[in-house]
């Protein structure tokens, strides 16, 4: 059985809402833009005993609102990397969705320079890194970002007729989509050894196949693509189908190096 590398390992970065201390494995949850680390707590409560579900927490939203936000990728993918290092007893799987898609590879590069075990990265509604667009939603108006966060229905609807808490979320979602839109893998960096599971909708508007596919580049281990009926946030309505292609992907590539 494994047993924590440190006795605390308390993070406003880090929230564990279903504890498995007992688990051979982690599932990291990463955050698309705009989103929370609740976001994440269905994963958690339908994961199997066998993996222990972690969600991260940005800066600069809901409990961390004094926070100033992070706005380049690059930046918050090391920030995360510090805060993971106190939960590395065991072998950690990384899943993002869009922008926490991108940032998952981004943190699987530096863990695995650090020599930390990964069993892999699941990506989820995110083109490839090395398949950039050039967007500028996050220069346009509150009105203009209003309306791209309601194509991709990913947001109550109701939360964005409230000025309330538009005032309360606005900077943050704009925050986001800076660090999503003006990140660019680095060369020498496009890469990592363990395999990739791309989670894709049909119909998402920021991803074709081909940038979906080309996640195949960036990694030297297996790759595998899983096309789900939807747009963009499709992950809402193929949860029965997506929990257990991400249990299939950790029991698949699960180390036993460490397991006592």
């Amino acid at each position: 059985m494994y047993k924590s590398a440190a006795p605390e390992r308390s993070s406003l970065w880090i929230r564990r809402f279903q504890p498995s201390p007992a688990a051979p494995a982690q599932l990291v949850c990463l955050p698309h833009a705009g989103g929370s680390a609740g976001y994440f707590l269905p994963v958690a409560r339908a994961m199997n005993t066998s993996v222990d579900v972690l969600a991260v927490q940005y800066p600069g939203r809901q409990d961390r609102a004094a926070e100033p936000c992070v706005e380049d990728l690059h930046e918050l993918a090391d920030l995360v990397v510090r805060e993971l290092r106190p939960w590395s007893d065991r072998p950690l799987t990384l899943f993002g969705h869009s922008l926490g898609a991108s940032l998952a590879f981004e943190v699987a590069v530096r863990l695995e320079r650090e020599g930390i075990e990964l069993q892999g990265v699941i990506a989820s509604g995110r083109r490839a890194p090395s398949r950039p667009r050039d967007e500028y939603v996050h220069l346009l108006d509150d009105r203009a970002l209003i309306r791209d966060m309601e194509r991709l229905s990913g947001t109550d609807p109701r939360m964005l007729r409230d000025p309330e808490i538009l005032e309360m979320i606005l900077p943050y979602v704009r925050s986001d989509y800076k660090a999503a839109e003006t990140y660019r893998c680095r060369p020498g960096a496009d890469s990592i050894d363990r395999p990739i599971l791309l989670l894709t909708g049909d119909a998402d508007p920021h991803v074709t196949t081909a940038e979906a596919e080309a996640w195949a580049d960036h990694t030297t281990g297996d790759f595998s693509l899983r096309t789900f009926a939807g747009g963009h946030f499709f992950l809402n309505d193929h949860a029965l189908s997506v929990i257990p292609a991400i249990n299939a992907f950790i029991s698949g590539h699960r180390s036993m190096a460490n397991i006592a």
